[in-house]
């Protein structure tokens, strides 16, 4: 346990911000699972709402820093490549 005035502060912020990032990566993960099922389900327009909601998350999180820049665009392409294929099956 920390004796420092600051770095119990320090300690009281890291953890205010760590349940803050584990949330925003909860709700990234929703996202993510809330377009999958609706492009599962058929429904295009739907489904590209879905993908417009997620990628604006993911971009949100990552100008936040919780996740990295690159690790967003992984996610977005991803998820961009699984509503176009399923386009063009259909």
């Amino acid at each position: 346990m920390a004796n420092i005035k600051s770095q119990i502060k320090r300690n009281r912020q890291n953890e205010a911000l760590r349940q803050r990032n584990l949330a925003v990566r909860s709700e990234l993960r929703t996202f993510a699972r809330r377009f999958r099922e609706a492009l599962a389900s058929g429904d295009r327009a739907k489904a590209e709402a879905a993908l417009q909601r997620a990628c604006r998350a993911y971009d949100r999180a990552a100008a936040k820093g919780v996740v990295h820049k690159s690790n967003a665009a992984n996610h977005k392409s991803r998820l961009s490549k699984a509503f176009n294929s399923a386009g063009s099956a259909a």
